[in-house]
């Protein structure tokens, strides 16, 4: 049983909910948004909706072949590829609904469809994204954003932060956070036994010796080699422009790279519209897009479905323990 968000309601998100009334999954879907929103989609993409209100998980009748949907009302009406604030506090209730219900037993995992950051920080509120609104939410001590896809696994040392804050975001204790995070979620939710991890320097040349940054010298290896001492298959610091060779990372399970576009442009070269956003650390499975809201195709077809069919199926796989095949 999974809560599906719709995320930002003037974006592609209610019409990717809606195109899944046409697909096979292999998962009861709750779609956690605006009925209303929904339906009016709908007409717009001429797509037959058929939509039943979700009556608890207890009470879903093994019949049900319609979609299933957790009402949370819009604020103001919603027109498809014009963003407004006064939904903002509409998205983040989607998102509280959803992880509070598999907190609870409700669902088994979570898929979130892509929301404006931009329009929720108009409105007033403090937003980052869904990592570390998910954290805040769940009282996760460290969380790590990790993206699957194109027949890679790469993990986050620091997520959605300017540039310039980068290194100051990279301690050894954060780094060792999240290596630890990491290394336990690869065996736990997927399966593998010793997770085989190449981690990323942070400068040019990992450093070229001190020469081009000491981060490398003083931060990342000293947390590598105490966590090795603790049975940890890590390898690095290794360049960063040389470790996405397909010889290289045929040898690892996973890449953790040091900042948010260090890692994820060769990743989504590799599997964009298929690729799948995981969130490490928390309680309870959630997936997400790979891609943003798309306003300009809003409400007139045409938007790819396939990230978030593969975002259903990772958690559907997430949610049923480690003996599911690795994704």
């Amino acid at each position: 049983m999974i809560a599906l968000t719709a995320g930002e309601p003037a974006g592609i998100g209610p019409d990717l909910c809606v195109a899944l009334s046409r697909r096979r999954v292999a998962a009861r879907v709750v779609i956690v948004a605006d009925r209303g929103l929904l339906e009016a989609r709908a007409r717009a993409l001429r797509l037959k909706l058929n939509l039943e209100d979700f009556p608890g998980r207890r009470r879903v009748a093994r019949r049900t072949r319609g979609m299933m949907v957790r009402h949370v009302p819009l604020a103001a009406p919603a027109v498809a590829g014009r963003l407004d604030p006064a939904n903002a506090a509409y998205v983040l209730r989607t998102l509280e609904v959803a992880a509070d219900g598999c907190r609870e037993g409700e669902f088994d995992a979570m898929v979130t469809g892509p929301v404006q950051k931009s329009v929720i920080n108009e409105a007033g509120i403090a937003f980052t994204g869904h990592t570390e609104f998910l954290a805040e939410r769940l009282r996760a001590p460290h969380v790590v954003m990790m993206l699957v896809g194109g027949g890679m696994r790469v993990a986050l040392a620091t997520t959605h932060v300017p540039l310039r804050e980068v290194a100051s975001r990279i301690t050894q204790d954060s780094l060792e956070r999240t290596l630890t995070v990491l290394r336990h979620d690869l065996s736990a939710r997927f399966g593998i036994p010793r997770p085989r991890i190449a981690v990323a320097g942070l400068n040019p040349h990992a450093g070229e010796g001190g020469f081009l940054g000491r981060e490398e010298i003083e931060i990342i290896a000293p947390v590598l080699a105490r966590l090795r001492r603790r049975r940890f298959d890590l390898t690095g610091p290794v360049p960063a422009d040389t470790l996405f060779t397909p010889q290289r990372l045929k040898r690892f399970d996973c890449v953790l790279a040091m900042y948010h576009d260090q890692g994820l442009p060769v990743l989504k070269h590799a599997s964009f519209g298929a690729g799948v956003n995981v969130t490490l650390g928390l309680p309870i499975v959630r997936t997400s897009v790979d891609h943003g809201t798309a306003l300009e195709l809003a409400g007139r077809g045409g938007a790819d479905s396939g990230s978030l069919l593969e975002a259903i199926s990772l958690a559907g796989q997430l949610a049923g323990g480690p003996h599911r095949r690795r994704a």
